[in-house]
Parts: C-alpha cells; structure tokens; sequence
C-alpha cells in the first residue's frame, strides 16, 4: 500500500494548489476597489499588490487558469491511477473478473477524483472569495502575482493570443476587473434597500444626489427678465438704494449692452461711507468676477467650474452666445439638500 502513498499525497497537493489559483481568481474579480484601497494608503504592501492585480484583470486570470488546467491534468495523471489500484486490493476478494475489477476501480476512482476536485478544489474556494472578497484577495493575490511574474513569458504569450481572438470578434479586452458601480446600479441598491426598510432617505437627499446628475444649467438658472440689475458703474449709493427696494444681498451689474460684468455683495461696499467714495462708482476691485456656463450643459459641471474659479454667480450662455440668465451656487446646492434658507440670498 505504501507503494501508492505518493499518488494519495499528491492529490492532496494538488486539490490544494488548484483551490488557491480557483479562490484567488474570483477573489480578484469580486474584491471592490473601495475595500483595498484605504488599506493601500495606510502602506500596506500587500493591499497594494492586490490592486495591481485587480489592474492586471487579464493577466490575473490567465495565470489561475493555467494552474487550474496543469493541476488538474496531473491529478488525473498521477493521483487517479494510485486511487485506481488501491481500490483493486478490496475489489480482488470479490467474484468479480479481474477486466471487471479494473473496470470498477477506474470508475469509483474517475467519480471519487472529480468529485473532490470539483467540491474541494473548485466549489469550495469559489464561495469562500465571493462571501469574504477582500479578505480573500489581501491573502491570495500578493502569491498570484508572484507566480505571474514567474511565468510571465508563458502566461503573457497565452494572453496575447487570447486578445487577439477577440479582437478578432471586435471585442476589446480588458485590463481591469470591473471594481465599482454605476450610477444605475447604485440608484438600484438605494431603491431596493429602502423597499425593504433597511435605509431611510426621509431627507430624500440620496434621491436628489440621482437626479441631480441629470438635470442640466437651463434646470436651475434664474432668467435675466427676473433679476434685479444694477448699472456697471453702479455706487455704494446705488446699492443701497437697490438693498431698501428689493431686500436682496446679491446684485448683478450689467453694462450698457446688457454684458453681465460682475456682481456685488452687500459687504463689498459697506464700509464705503464717507460721501466722496459713498456717491461714487464702487472700485473695480472690489467687484467680484462671474463664472461662465452652457445653458446645456451638465449642473454637476457649472459646480465644478464655480468650485475651481470660486465664484458663486455665473453667466448663463445659450449655443449663440447669447445671455440667458444667472446660475447662483446657493441653486446648485439645494438640488442637493434641499431648501436653505440663506439670509444673503438673491
């Protein structure tokens, strides 16, 4: 029986070695980016081999199955025919003719060798990656990688070969393991998850956040026939004036040809009291520049440019060129949150 000990222990090993290329391969398809790299940031080395893992997708994937594929030609090669024979001792005692006998060995041993390759080797692995991914893949990547780069020439030709087949179909391959959600599929989990009443968006911030991201400039611009204008050369007095009548903080200074030029804020010109700078126009200087965005463009893009220029107030253009309105940030954000009530509001 010792004779068939060696067959025993290299199923063993193998069933083992193909369960870590099996786990590793779903480990660095279902890890999520999110999870690894806060680790990555706080130095670890092998959250960081991971995510090049996950950014070498393809070539992860090609080492596994070419382990699984070598371990599970040599399982069949080396341990079936050990299991083969030693089930013929038990098998000799019976009536059985020794065709008959050899014939069964090789059946219960085919059925014994694939069912642990299948349960231990594969299923097994499998479900352990997809029910702890990121712990999975912070283990089992960093040795992948390793092996990958050992037989780089080998897995890097099979690689190609299998790219250009696709492309071949007009398909373009991928690098990257696809690692986070779309807008849809989030919206769909935020939906599903209120349904069901493990989250509550009483607020209804989250639903604004999805409609946010499809509302555009001409959504939320207040017209220029509904604005209160003030004169380019306009003077503290003027603000004043304009303050008493219309309550508002904000004021829009528009020249002789309608250009929106700037605006001013209460404050700017507040400490111009004195009659000679009081009864003149406010210092340019003092006047605060506005942002320019399309009248069809994106909202979360007129947010970005406001938030890189740090103006508050934008210009709204139409595809002519023409000046359609004001975009006031205060807008932006309360498609976001909600009503704010802003005493320095327009």
């Amino acid at each position: 029986m010792s004779e068939y000990l060696p067959g025993i222990i290299w199923l063993v090993v193998l069933l083992a070695v193909n369960a870590f290329f099996v786990g590793a391969e779903f480990a660095v398809i279902s890890a999520r980016r999110s999870q690894i790299e806060p680790k990555a940031a706080q130095g670890s080395k092998a959250a960081k081999t991971t995510l090049w893992a996950m950014e070498h997708a393809t070539l992860m994937l090609a080492t596994s199955q070419l382990g699984i594929t070598v371990c599970s030609l040599l399982i069949l090669n080396v341990s079936e025919p050990a299991i083969h024979h030693l089930l013929e001792i038990p098998l000799a005692g019976t009536p059985l003719t020794p065709e008959a006998i050899s014939f069964t060995a090789f059946i219960v041993a085919l059925l014994l060798v694939t069912f642990l390759h299948v349960v231990v080797g594969e299923m097994i692995p499998k479900n352990i990656s997809f029910s702890v991914p990121t712990r999975a893949a912070l283990l089992l990547a960093p040795p992948l990688v390793i092996v990958a780069r050992i037989f780089k020439p080998v897995i890097w030709g099979l690689n190609a070969v299998a790219n250009g087949v696709l492309r071949l179909f007009k398909v373009e391959p991928k690098d990257e393991a696809t690692s986070t959600y779309t807008l849809d599929e989030v919206a769909t989990i935020v939906e599903q998850s209120t349904r069901e009443g493990v989250l509550e968006d009483s607020s209804g911030t989250l639903t604004a956040a999805f409609e946010f991201t499809s509302k555009t400039v001409a959504d939320v611009e207040v017209p220029i026939a509904d604005m209160v204008l003030v004169p380019a050369g306009a003077t503290p007095a003027d603000i004043q004036k304009a303050v008493g009548s219309h309550g508002y903080s904000r004021y829009i200074l528009a020249d002789d040809d309608g250009d929106l030029t700037g605006y001013l804020h209460l404050k700017d010109v507040m400490d111009l009291v004195e009659p000679e700078r009081f009864n003149t126009p406010v210092p340019a200087k003092r006047i605060r520049r506005l942002a320019s965005a399309y009248r069809g463009s994106e909202l979360e893009d007129a947010l970005e440019t406001m938030r890189r220029t740090g103006a508050h107030v934008a210009r709204v253009l139409d595809a002519d060129g023409t000046i359609t309105g004001v975009l006031f940030l205060e807008d932006i954000i309360e498609e976001l949150v909600g009503e704010v009530q802003d005493a320095t509001s327009v």
